[in-house]
């Protein structure tokens, strides 16, 4: 294992709450996948750009995880795609960190998103180090299934996700779907790429007493409620639900039954430009006394909302892995997810929730309809979610984690002899002999 590694997330904080502006599942993996490496005895060291004067410059976040804010542009009314302007001075207040110590200060650098992978690409060459990158979503994939009204991401990201794909020791995935994508569209080459699955927190989002957690955020315990968690953009669909859900709104109106919808989540991306466009479309819908917005929640309260919900909806158009689905299957909610990306993996079809083929309106409805109507169905589904969100933990990513740095350093040691990630892997080798359990003969 390494000894120092350090992660580079320019775009947003692993501090910040997940949901609000940039902030959502890679915030989540970043912080879950630091801390158990802390946990490992391995110090981590997260460099994320500054948004605030008051972020200090160093925050000792956890035992083991260091934060460093760079100033890097404007604090504040920075956009994602205004941040390529502030690569320069961002990579150049990573490199003077790491210059305040002796050569070989970090082991191994892992960036996140593209805009991280140009900074490690540079400091990989400065320091004498292997760069394991998690792009997270890729431009490309994003581009090939646009949602109505959305905008397609720039050429500049494209080329710049390609020269980081080039560069990486090795690259880390969600799934074999998006290892195949990376292989087909930035000609990526397999032999690099380990594909580890995200995971969720399972003692934080575990089944719980609906009843209780309606009780508390205020929902009453005869309504059926359905539920969107994530940023408010066109790429996550929930445009998708409130439409599908209108007529099922409707006929519930005529029979005496109540249904709900929440959205969960702040604008971001290009939601940004139409911040109230959601609520307008209920309103245009003729439902919105029956939708409830809510801003981004922690996770103890998030967890609550899961286990207040028949069931969550994640329709978006482009999704690496899913997060939410995992979540709200842990707590023992089914899902009714978009056949896209990674969701096929996090959600079992027919097993603990349903994958929809597309975004057509009449389909999202019937599928989460006919759901509804059938209790001992989406009661075995129930039953199902746990034990399949079970197979994804965050234990389990830092493990395989480890499994890819261990192999970047190794094969950056053998093409690089002289190099201090050459002298990093033989010390984490001498590490291992020392530390690693004894077999007795014959076992």
């Amino acid at each position: 294992m390494p000894r120092r590694v350090a992660l580079i997330s320019v775009h947003t904080s692993p501090l910040a709450q997940p949901g609000t502006g940039d902030a959502g599942g890679m915030n989540v993996y970043v912080w879950q996948t630091a801390t158990r490496m802390a946990q490992r005895g391995i110090e981590v060291e997260i460099f994320t750009r500054a948004t605030s004067s008051s972020d200090a410059p160093l925050v000792s976040a956890a035992p083991g995880i260091t934060v460093r804010n760079v100033v890097a542009g404007p604090f504040e009314g920075l956009d994602k795609r205004d941040l390529p302007a502030q690569l320069c001075a961002f990579t150049a207040g990573v490199l003077r960190a790491e210059a305040m110590h002796k050569p070989g200060y970090y082991d191994l650098i892992h960036s996140h998103y593209w805009l991280s992978g140009q900074v490690g690409w540079l400091a990989r060459d400065r320091w004498g180090v292997p760069l394991v990158h998690t792009a997270h979503t890729l431009a490309a994939v994003k581009n090939a299934s646009l949602a109505k009204g959305d905008t397609a991401e720039p050429m500049l990201r494209v080329i710049g996700e390609q020269q980081v794909v080039d560069e990486a020791d090795r690259m880390v995935v969600n799934t074999d779907t998006e290892a195949a994508e990376l292989v087909s569209m930035y000609n990526a080459d397999r032999d690099r790429i380990d594909v580890v699955h995200p995971g969720a927190d399972l003692g934080v989002y575990a089944p719980g007493s609906r009843e209780r957690a309606r009780a508390e955020l205020g929902l009453r315990d005869d309504e059926t409620i359905l539920t969107f968690v994530g940023r408010i953009q066109p790429l996550k669909a929930p445009d998708v639900l409130l439409a599908a859900a209108a007529p099922i709104i409707e006929r519930a109106r005529r029979s005496s039954r109540r249904v709900r919808v929440l959205i969960v989540g702040g604008p971001s991306g290009s939601g940004l430009d139409r911040p109230t466009a959601l609520m307008d479309l209920a309103d245009d819908l003729g439902i919105g006394a029956e939708v409830s917005f809510l801003p981004p929640q922690p996770s103890p309260r998030l967890a609550q909302i899961y286990r207040a919900s028949d069931l969550v909806a994640v329709p978006s158009y482009s999704e690496s892995f899913g997060l939410v689905a995992v979540e709200a299957q842990a707590c023992g909610t089914p899902v009714v997810a978009a056949d896209v990306g990674g969701l096929n993996v996090a959600v079992a079809d027919g097993h603990s929730g349903l994958l929809v083929d597309g975004h057509d309106v009449e389909e999202w409805t019937a599928a989460i309809e006919g759901l509804l109507a059938t209790p001992d169905r989406l009661a075995a589904m129930r039953r199902n979610a746990r034990p399949h969100a079970e197979q994804f933990s965050w234990e389990h990513t830092a493990d395989d984690l480890l499994a890819s740095y261990s192999a970047a350093m190794a094969s950056f040691a053998a093409r690089n002899p002289g190099s201090i990630g050459a002298a990093s892997a033989r010390r984490a080798a001498r590490r291992w002999r020392r530390v690693r359990p004894k077999v007795a003969v014959g076992q």
